[in-house]
């Protein structure tokens, strides 16, 4: 009913997340957010059904805030608590578009700063992850990338802007060769910063667009050889992508125009259901309040979860 989000533009400054700062701005936005959102929607919060809120994975300062708001507001409102997991809510934003949505199974490609993995969905609440990232994930693959391009943060949309105007075959690249659905993008980064080495001063400057586009064209050239492998495995057919990464305009292209070589149905969530937001926990929400599935008040979140 409402989708409302507060940009941290403090980070930029610093060329990436500071932890503590992170958290401060939640405590300072958090009320403001929730105040626009209930407004917006043109409900009272006390006509809510349930109060949701990420539980993990994430930075913990950020998610002790949400944690005990979330809290705080189940106790005011005598309403249940649901607590949510951060990666499987990206998953599951495929679901938001009622007149677009995958049917059971389908698999997903779920690309973010902190994670990439391969999910089989058989259920909203029946996922698994089959295939993931070994060391970086493919989000911080292309910001890292474009701090050795001197890019500024976050470098991975400025990628996407200026391989527009490049040639994706100009430059090539190291695609490590992980075993079954894993992932690796450290070998990228690496390759990147030696080439780079190699060069004059005014190489980057001289060739930015071309470089944009040539280290796109490996990260969604890695991210889509494992999902087809992830396709021939398994015999589903039904593709999403989510998460972060999954707003880029070349992987989203790039998946599109593969699911039409290959006969696959695919789906790729609204932009503004891509980055973190707040409706794809509301929607794991809801098949978890299908399913009476509460959390009690002593509830803590956590940096790191398993599925």
């Amino acid at each position: 009913m409402s989708n409302f989000i507060a940009n941290q533009k403090v980070h930029e400054q610093y060329g990436g997340v500071v932890p503590e700062l992170a958290s401060r701005a939640h405590m300072q936005n958090i009320v403001p957010v929730v105040d626009a959102a209930v407004s917006s929607a043109h409900i009272n919060l006390s006509s809510v059904d349930a109060i949701a809120f990420t539980q993990a994975p994430g930075l913990i300062g950020s998610l002790l805030v949400g944690t005990q708001f979330a809290k705080s507001l189940s106790l005011a409102l005598h309403k249940p608590l649901i607590a949510v997991h951060h990666m499987q809510a990206h998953v599951l934003a495929n679901l938001i578009d009622e007149n677009n949505k995958p049917d059971f199974p389908f698999l997903c490609l779920t690309v973010s700063g902190g994670h990439t993995q391969i999910v089989v969905a058989n259920s909203p609440l029946d996922l698994k992850v089959i295939g993931e990232t070994i060391d970086d994930a493919a989000g911080e693959a292309f910001d890292k990338t474009a701090k050795l391009l001197g890019l500024p943060y976050p470098g991975g949309p400025l990628i996407d802007k200026y391989a527009k105007e490049g040639n994706p075959y100009a430059f090539k690249f190291a695609e490590p060769q992980i075993s079954e659905l894993n992932f690796s993008f450290s070998g990228l980064k690496t390759s990147v910063l030696y080439f780079l080495q190699k060069q004059d001063t005014t190489f980057i400057q001289n060739n930015l667009n071309d470089l944009c586009a040539s280290v796109q064209h490996t990260i969604i050239s890695i991210l889509l050889k494992k999902i087809q492998k992830a396709v021939k495995q398994t015999g589903i057919k039904n593709v999403c992508i989510a998460g972060g990464v999954s707003a880029n305009s070349g992987l989203r292209k790039a998946l599109t125009e593969t699911g039409e070589q290959l006969g696959w149905r695919t789906f790729i969530p609204k932009f503004e259901y891509c980055t973190d937001n707040a409706a794809m926990i509301a929607i794991t929400a809801y098949y978890k309040y299908l399913a009476n599935d509460f959390v009690a008040l002593d509830i803590s979140p956590t940096a790191r979860a398993e599925w």
